[in-house]
């Protein structure tokens, strides 16, 4: 049984503008010289493409290759960044200056001794570089603004036993996207006010 063969629709070449018969479908040019033509807008688009594939996969594969203390590392940074635009109307939390130098996201319980409180609001509040690094934290006065802020009893669960925590690059990658959201809120939220 014979089937039929389908007319070829016409189509407007690329370089010239006239219409013509493609043997191919994907033919653009109507001829060699039109083809030709066209040839270095294609490059371009061909070169374009392949740098953002190989982009993206060098992404990917730097993505596997990232350890648990790198994934800390990033999170730590976006988690501190949040701190500072939550905070950014407070003054020093230890020394109560407004100045116009570095603030840090200083914690109360140190992520060395207290690690389970690395990631926890109540326990990190914007800081003085000089306070933050020159005066171990200030941790007298730090006590005393943070009991006026958020209350004795919790400062006092601050300070009491905690339960260890292990955090997974799962884990880790779920809280920086929850802070990096929040980020984004408290900048919106600027931009309208």
């Amino acid at each position: 049984m014979r089937t039929a063969l389908k007319e070829v629709k016409q189509k407007t070449c690329k370089a010239c503008g006239s219409k013509f018969r493609p043997s191919l479908s994907t033919q653009k040019a109507c001829s060699v010289k039109c083809a030709l033509e066209l040839a270095p807008v294609n490059q371009d688009k061909a070169r374009k493409a392949i740098a953002q594939r190989e982009r993206r996969e060098i992404k990917v594969r730097k993505e596997r290759v990232k350890s648990r203390a790198d994934h800390v590392r990033e999170t730590q940074a976006v988690f501190n960044e949040w701190i500072r635009l939550r905070d950014a109307a407070l003054p020093c939390v230890s020394c109560g200056r407004h100045h116009e130098g570095q603030y840090h996201a200083g914690h109360y319980r140190t992520v060395g001794a207290n690690p389970e409180l690395r990631f926890e609001p109540l326990n990190v509040w914007k800081q003085c570089a000089p306070c933050n690094n020159h005066k171990s934290g200030d941790i007298v006065n730090y006590r005393i603004e943070l009991v006026r802020r958020i209350g004795a009893d919790r400062v006092e669960w601050l300070e009491g036993p905690h339960e260890a925590q292990r955090y997974t690059i799962e884990d880790l990658k779920a809280i920086k996207a929850e802070y990096r959201a929040k980020i984004k809120e408290l900048k919106e939220q600027a931009v309208c006010n």
